[in-house]
């Protein structure tokens, strides 16, 4: 008891300078953890808000709330005398090290939250990303699935889909329908061009608000080349696209205006040689 009295003694400004170090430090832990939380919290509430993904919400949420806890408990134990360089540098490398480890999963991570924040398409849109186009059936953390048209269903990594071109054929209302139809040099274009614009008027799913182009557009080996561009609602699009693909060819025929296949026209010089 008396070494315990001398010791407190002897260093009784050492004591109570760490004891003040010591209760501060609690008081850093309390407050910083008390922080970290209310910082997860308003970022979720913010994210939440927004109409983000709950599951990405509650992942960047606790993300967030390490990191925060964690440069509390540094702070508190710097303030306790402790070098706690040794300890960043460890937290360091280790991190680098999962990081290396995971950075595929981490890319199609990051991926994902981006998609889900800026929203290039969503759930039940028609699109084309990474070679594959299909209907956005889910969109997950490291993943998209999409189902195609003949019902595969087919998983892409995120990274993949942010890497690329998005193509998003649901976002406006209406699209517009790109049919070529060749016809013979030798028909009457201004004939073939009223037939294509008797068909198109036809169809009642053809906007009639917006032209329609008919135009000649190019001249190739064996045909004229005649672009037809109707415009129709997004959900009509490949029915008229078939519709009028077939009728067009069926009008064209009862006109007795050709299509011509693609085929090459050979001319040949005979010379005659007088034999002496």
């Amino acid at each position: 008891m008396d070494v315990v009295v001398d010791f407190f003694n002897n260093n009784q400004e050492m004591l109570i300078g760490f004891g003040i170090k010591f209760i501060v430090a609690i008081i850093i832990f309390i407050v910083g953890k008390w922080l970290s939380r209310l910082v997860s919290k308003t970022i979720s509430k913010v994210m939440l808000h927004n109409g983000v993904d709950s599951t990405v919400t509650s992942f960047v949420a606790s993300l967030v709330y390490g990191i925060a806890f964690a440069l509390t408990v540094i702070v508190a134990i710097s303030h306790l005398g402790f070098n706690t360089t040794s300890l960043v540098a460890i937290l360091g490398a280790a991190g680098l090290a999962v990081g290396l480890a995971l950075q595929g999963s981490l890319s199609n991570f990051a991926s994902g939250v981006l998609l889900i924040l800026f929203r290039p398409f969503k759930a039940g849109d028609f699109v084309e990303v990474a070679g594959v186009a299909g209907v956005v059936e889910e969109i997950q953390i490291f993943s998209t699935m999409l189902k195609t048209g003949d019902n595969k269903a087919v998983v892409i990594p995120n990274g993949n889909i942010t890497g690329g071109v998005i193509t998003n054929y649901s976002t406006k209302p209406i699209r517009r329908v790109d049919i070529v139809m060749g016809v013979s040099y030798d028909a009457n274009l201004a004939d073939a061009k009223k037939i294509l614009a008797d068909v198109v008027a036809k169809d009642e799913r053809v906007l009639t608000d917006h032209d329609v182009t008919i135009g000649v557009s190019e001249l190739a080996d064996s045909s004229v080349n005649i672009v037809v561009r109707p415009w129709v609602k997004s959900g009509d699009y490949w029915p008229v696209y078939f519709s009028l693909l077939e009728n067009m060819k069926v009008a064209l025929d009862d006109a007795g205006i050709d299509i011509p296949y693609p085929q090459v026209s050979v001319h040949m010089n005979k010379e005659e040689q007088n034999e002496k």
